[in-house]
């Protein structure tokens, strides 16, 4: 791709991981609410192509989005448990500001980060835990309907729709994926769901490389690694958009170490350690995205 490409969000823990494994394969411009650190930024990136705003604010976004040729939009409010105020303002109209600016630009491709908690009402009581396990045959594909688990799911939901709506009406590629659980070097420790939802950083990467580059019209998908124990099926990423994912978290023990071994595995980072959580659960409430900044390793089962 020879224009730009707009990287909403880029100081998040999706971004981040994203600009660390493609960041000298594009030319990026990035925007963020909060300055980025020289660390977070790719060495190809000028000052010029850094920008500070609120993607609610339609003049500044409409003025990062002149030239470019993709989005991939990662900002809002990430928390399951972000009140409705924040999720209409940041993932709701900041998205609608984005898609709109696209749009207008003649931009002609958008990547959203979607998210599973769009979907997360499939849990229910009598499909979990078994629903998280190898020997359960249930999978959602993304052609099912959306049934978010809460208000945040249902922001992503609605991303979904207008981005249909801006493909339907405007022919603009879309592609929505619903990220699961990201972390870096190794799957959630201890925890079903988020080995069962693993996202490998460099999966990651990958998969977001060949959103910007495969040949689609509208698809939504899943966003996770090649993991032996899942509800998802990423057979959709691999059809449309030629994801091949290269991670499975059956290559980790269930306490998250590397099975045969005692390196960091195939998780495709440096061996940093990026799993904080001290309980076994999901850091569910931890800001994970560029309006809320936080430490962008912290891991997350959504995006």
């Amino acid at each position: 791709m020879d224009e730009p490409v707009l990287l909403t969000g880029a100081g998040g823990r999706v971004g981040q991981a994203i600009l660390r494994g493609i960041g000298d394969d594009y030319e990026w411009r990035l925007l963020d609410r909060e300055p980025l650190p020289a660390a977070k930024v790719p060495d190809r990136v000028s000052d010029a192509d850094r920008y500070v705003a609120d993607i609610t604010d339609e003049r500044a976004v409409a003025e990062a989005m002149e030239g470019v040729g993709a989005v991939v939009h990662l900002a809002g409010d990430p928390r399951k448990t972000a009140p409705w105020d924040s999720v209409l303002r940041n993932n709701i109209d900041g998205t609608q500001v984005v898609m709109r600016a696209a749009v207008d630009a003649g931009v002609g491709r958008f990547v959203f980060a979607s998210s599973n908690h769009a979907v997360g009402g499939y849990e229910t009581d009598d499909r979990t835990p078994d629903l998280y396990r190898t020997d359960d045959e249930f999978r959602l594909d993304g052609t099912e309907l959306p049934r978010p688990g809460n208000l945040y799911g249902v922001s992503k939901a609605t991303g979904e729709a207008l981005g249909r709506l801006y493909h339907d009406e405007h022919e603009m590629r879309v592609v929505c994926v619903r990220i699961g659980n990201l972390t870096k070097d190794h799957p959630p420790r201890e925890y079903e769901r988020g080995q069962a939802m693993w996202l490998s950083h460099r999966d990651c990467a990958h998969l977001f490389d060949r959103c910007l580059t495969a040949d689609y019209g509208y698809e939504i998908v899943y966003g996770i690694s090649n993991n032996d124990r899942r509800y998802y099926s990423i057979e959709r990423a691999r059809e449309a958009l030629g994801y091949d994912p290269a991670d499975n978290s059956a290559d980790y023990t269930f306490e998250g170490d590397p099975k045969g071994g005692t390196g960091t595995g195939s998780g495709g980072g440096d061996g940093e350690e990026v799993d904080e959580r001290t309980d076994g659960g999901p850091n569910d409430d931890a800001p994970a995205e560029p309006n809320f900044p936080a430490d962008p390793d912290t891991p997350t089962d959504g995006a």
